[in-house]
């Protein structure tokens, strides 16, 4: 049986986790800036949760959970420090949590799902799902299967990358899958596969999905 990784650990180290970009992936910051995200917004594993925050200063309530308490402290801390009032944060396990039922509007994924071992999935998804509003979106942003190929597993210690039709196949017991495209995923590590940036942030494949608790 795989240790499960040690989340606090990654958080509390001096070097940022190479998916801190300081800034929301700008998959997702593309999704805010063309008016995609509405309502009350659960980040879903939010880590620094800069996606939140800058869910926050476009004027929405914004909800960010994560498994590790550091990360949380941190992103609570930048809320403050940037005065923003309409963001709040808290420790919890995504693959089984409760409380906020039938609160969200949008949910947004910003590399979760590819993280959790294969067993952990459905759990999530349907702790998710609880949590959403009747009509609900959610976007999942998650590594594309070549990006790293079968060594690399949450099972085997990295991400998962998904299959077009496993990640539809994943989500679509209780959401129904909108859209499913291809996109890219930033790292300040050099890339894999995909290459590195004019500035010089490595570059993966990915897919962003969308979906919607149905009515």
């Amino acid at each position: 049986m795989p240790q499960a990784r040690d989340w606090d650990s990654v958080y509390r180290d001096a070097t940022p986790p190479p998916w801190n970009l300081g800034e929301p992936q700008p998959e997702l910051a593309r999704l805010i800036e063309d008016g995609k995200i509405r309502g009350t917004v659960l980040d879903a594993g939010c880590g620094h949760a800069e996606f939140a925050l800058a869910t926050a200063v476009a004027g929405h309530s914004v909800v960010g959970l994560d498994i590790s308490a550091t990360a949380i402290a941190a992103a609570t801390a930048a809320a403050a420090d940037r005065g923003l009032t309409t963001a709040h944060f808290a420790q919890a396990d995504l693959t089984d949590f409760a409380g906020y039922d039938g609160r969200f509007d949008t949910i947004v994924d910003s590399g979760l799902l590819h993280s959790l071992p294969a067993g952990k999935r459905q759990g999530y998804l349907a702790s998710i799902h609880r949590a959403a509003a009747t009509g609900a979106v959610l976007y999942i942003l998650a590594f594309a299967a070549e990006t790293f190929g079968a060594e690399r597993d949450p099972d085997r210690g990295g991400p998962h990358g998904f299959t077009d039709d496993e990640l539809r196949t994943t989500v679509a017991p209780l959401w129904v899958v909108d859209d499913l495209r291809p996109a890219t995923l930033y790292s300040t590590t050099p890339g894999h596969q995909a290459g590195t940036d004019s500035s010089g942030r490595g570059m993966m494949a990915g897919w962003l999905l969308h979906a919607h608790k149905p009515r």
